[in-house]
């Protein structure tokens, strides 16, 4: 099966990209060769910019795919481009969504594929859910091969996860814990969520390329795990050889002082929801993910411990941290 995927070095795509040269898949990853991740040995790197239209014309000139996966459309303009891209080049397009698109708040916990898109608060989602749209026009006008994927939060052995984090400097958490620093952790901690590793999501995806029943459809990919913050927090801390300080605080509170935070707190971590994930099960016989969080982030941890160049701390966003907690903790000081 010859696949492309545009995009393939990240953090939810490197495993993807792994399991399909291990299944024998002829593999394309098209880059600008700007990223840090390195391609799996075997795969076929193509240098372009999926932005460069006429570039990308002559580089896919007299080729054509039995899948094609776009791990890095954001806009609707991005899918414009590969509707035109790659009509008549492809058997099957696989969009690379999030369950970001479910409603939020829930009006109902379990979300299957059929569950309701609305989510305005966060302009990510928006956005995701326009490309869904159109999408599925391009499919229901002109029969483009379109299958939408939808992950949910989703790392891998370079990401620590949690709610309230660096993304870019993920040791952060690490770090505070460790110098017995409080842990902001919003609302009570009790709402339900699910992590995914990347290694469980490509079992997935890699399940559907090249299944023709999967055109027109949707699918989530998700662990079946579910955990409160809470005891996210209890597993990272275990892992890392200290417990963790949490402190409390309202969704509402931390984007006072962590704006940059309050679209993915109202609009997804702040929210319990459960993924019903039996389509991805039955068009994929025998997927299961197996990587429970436990066994995950202690791997993750034993990835930073090995590189230590890895293990770098956001200043500022530590500093801010410390700063909220003495500010909220003197406020209920204050009125007791």
């Amino acid at each position: 099966m010859k696949v492309l995927f545009i995009g393939g070095t990240g953090l939810i795509s490197t495993a993807a990209s792994t399991l399909a040269v291990q299944q024998g898949m002829e593999l394309y990853l098209l880059t600008r060769g700007r990223q840090k991740g390195v391609p799996p040995e075997g795969a076929n790197v193509l240098r372009g910019d999926i932005n460069d239209r006429q570039g990308m014309r002559e580089l896919l000139e007299g080729k054509h795919f039995d899948a094609v996966v776009d791990w890095i459309a954001f806009k609707p303009e991005d899918i414009e481009r590969d509707v035109e891209l790659f009509a008549g080049k492809t058997d099957q397009y696989i969009f690379i969504s999030t369950v970001a698109t479910y409603q939020r708040p829930p009006s109902y916990y379990l979300f299957d594929e059929s569950a309701p898109q609305h989510n305005p608060g966060w302009p990510y989602a928006v956005d995701k859910i326009a490309c869904e749209e159109r999408l599925l026009r391009a499919y229901r006008e002109t029969g483009f091969p379109a299958t939408i994927v939808r992950p949910s939060h989703t790392y891998g052995e370079t990401a620590i996860p949690f709610a309230i984090t660096s993304g870019a400097h993920p040791w952060t958490l690490i770090d505070r814990i460790r110098k017995g620093k409080k842990i902001i952790v919003p609302g009570d901690g009790t709402s339900l969520w699910t992590i995914t590793h990347n290694t469980d999501f490509a079992k997935g995806l890699v399940g559907l390329l090249g299944n023709s029943q999967t055109i027109g459809q949707a699918f989530h990919i998700t662990s079946d795990e579910v955990k409160t913050w809470n005891q996210y927090l209890a597993a990272i801390g275990q892992a890392a050889g200290a417990k963790p300080e949490a402190i409390h605080m309202t969704s509402a509170c931390i984007s006072l002082f962590l704006p940059e935070f309050k679209a993915a707190l109202f609009g997804d971590a702040s929210n319990s929801y459960v993924v019903d994930n039996r389509k991805i099960k039955a068009f994929v016989p025998g997927y299961q993910a197996t990587t429970n969080f436990e066994r995950g982030i202690r791997q993750s941890l034993a990835y930073f411990e090995s590189h230590p160049e890895r293990q770098t701390i956001d200043e500022a966003l530590d500093a801010r941290m410390d700063k909220m907690i003495a500010s909220y903790e003197n406020f209920l000081a204050s009125i007791v």
